[in-house]
């Protein structure tokens, strides 16, 4: 597979897609190509945040640009404060949230990229009622999420 970018890519915000793929919870879409996808999250306090999970072929990472954000890596959840940076392997499992308290603005990214965009789309569905959850388990090997449990992560306090 060819990961090389063959042209620059200039995303606005000001005409980037935005969606809220849960309460509390606003993703706006930067890029999506074969060798990168990246999005921001902004989460406000007490937002659920990802739910735990995996990818089998893409290292995610995480750059907190506000407030803070909990992360959970395999069985350990880190708290991430502005300018930190963590990166997951794949076939780590992990969740992430903003920390009890906080608000957390946060630029997401994937590498390998794999055209994730339509997953993020499904979510703000499933959100607004026109899409169900099943949906989002029967994609996970279209979009290499896969979901997990964590007891670690089901205990933290939001």
């Amino acid at each position: 597979m060819d990961t090389t970018q063959t042209s620059p890519l200039l995303t606005r915000d000001a005409t980037a897609e935005k969606i809220s793929d849960a309460p509390g919870s606003l993703i706006t879409l930067l890029a999506d190509q074969p060798g990168l996808t990246c999005n921001t999250a902004e989460f406000e306090e007490g937002a659920a945040g990802a739910p735990v999970h995996f990818h089998t072929r893409a290292t995610e990472f995480f750059f907190v640009t506000d407030g803070s954000l909990d992360v959970l890596v395999d069985d350990e959840i880190v708290t991430l404060g502005k300018g930190d940076f963590l990166a997951v392997p794949p076939g780590t499992k992990h969740a992430f949230a903003p920390a009890a308290g906080s608000t957390a603005q946060v630029l997401v990214g994937f590498t390998p990229g794999m055209e994730r965009f339509d997953y993020y789309r499904l979510l703000g569905r499933v959100n607004a009622g026109e899409a169900t959850v099943q949906d989002i388990k029967d994609s996970s090997p279209v979009y290499d999420n896969h979901y997990a449990e964590s007891a670690v992560w089901s205990s933290r306090t939001r």
